[in-house]
């Protein structure tokens, strides 16, 4: 069920990246099978989540098409990660091995038929990753991994509907049951201040602490879990960010193992989200994780970004509209 790229494994549940081996460290959360993501994947270990990932407001997407639509409330009053089976617990179909782009890649696809988890229109969502190396001549080559969304919208049942993607790898560089000792650094002081079911409330201001610096992620504290924003002019913001230069979101060096991770994208926002809620009993072949057993970057648009007029626009994809953007994570030991 699963197929290697180098040193990443994946399996069709999900396009789930199940397997980042960096000087013979995972350094993603996972389970041996895929028999045991559909049992115990609560937290979405390294699934592609959509139709619409994080959340939205009330569980309603207003003005669609000239109308409402409701989805299934999975998060408190709002609906989460595309609903109750979103595109994380999908079979794709995949991997094919292709040329993408000049380099060698493993492409995913999935047909996402009009009304599924109540959402309008038939689109097809196409995924390529890709394994490469860098600065392989020096003293730490770093293991790289690029990954490519494209969504087209095929279908001609209606007029428009929404997409935001990303993917919700949660990584450990400790080498260790929880991420101690690892230090963070984000490329932006930037956030949407959230309400208390975790929609942003529509302005952008300074996050409350310095995270710009290099400061410590611990089990415990500090929890994070907000929207980060890399581009505050939502305007500037096209549907497809894929021609837009990777920007730096945030890096991540542990002094024990000595391992580092960047994680680059095109998308003009990302979830960090420090493992609060992680709860997962342990299975054959894989231990237990808890509170704090990983660290997640999810790069994606504005949450509830299709319930608010001046940011809607990065999100609603129209009939024979494409949207796309592009995710890089590089991981090195020193």
């Amino acid at each position: 069920m699963s197929s290697t790229a180098s040193a990443f494994t994946f399996i069709p549940l999900g396009a789930i990246i199940q397997e980042f081996q960096v000087a013979g460290q995972n350094i993603v959360l996972g389970f041996p099978t895929q028999e045991q993501y559909i049992e115990y994947n609560t937290p979405h270990f390294g699934a592609t989540i959509g139709r619409v990932a994080n959340r939205i407001k009330d569980a309603v997407i207003h003005n669609l098409n000239g109308r409402d639509y409701t989805f299934a409330k999975n998060n408190g009053p709002n609906s989460l990660h595309g609903g109750v089976n979103g595109w994380g617990k999908r079979i794709f179909d995949g991997p094919h091995t292709v040329k993408h782009n000049g380099k060698e890649a493993l492409l995913f696809k999935y047909l996402s038929k009009d009304g599924e988890e109540g959402y309008p229109g038939t689109v097809e969502l196409r995924v390529w990753y890709t394994a490469s190396k860098e600065d392989i001549d020096g003293p730490a080559p770093k293991t790289v991994l690029s990954l490519e969304y494209e969504v087209e919208f095929v279908g001609d049942e209606c007029e428009e509907t929404v997409i935001n993607l990303t993917n919700h790898s949660y990584f450990n560089i400790a080498n260790a049951p929880t991420v101690t000792g690892t230090k963070a650094q984000l490329f932006t002081q930037s956030y949407l201040p959230l309400d208390s079911t975790g929609i942003p409330i529509g302005n952008i201001e300074a996050f409350p602490r310095e995270v710009t610096a290099p400061f410590d992620v611990g089990p415990f504290e500090p929890h994070i879990d907000d929207v980060f924003v890399m581009e505050s002019d939502p305007e500037k913001i096209p549907l497809d960010t894929r021609g837009q230069s990777l920007k730096l979101l945030a890096q991540f060096s542990h002094a024990t193992t000595r391992m580092h991770l960047e994680v680059h994208s095109t998308e003009p926002a990302f979830q960090f989200y420090t493992g609060k809620y992680i709860d997962v009993p342990a299975v054959e072949g894989a231990p237990a994780r808890v509170e704090g057993a990983g660290f997640c970057v999810e790069p994606s648009r504005f949450v509830n970004a299709a319930n608010v007029p001046k940011w809607r626009s990065m999100c609603v994809l129209k009939r024979g509209e494409i949207f796309g953007c592009r995710n890089v994570y590089k991981a090195w030991k020193d």
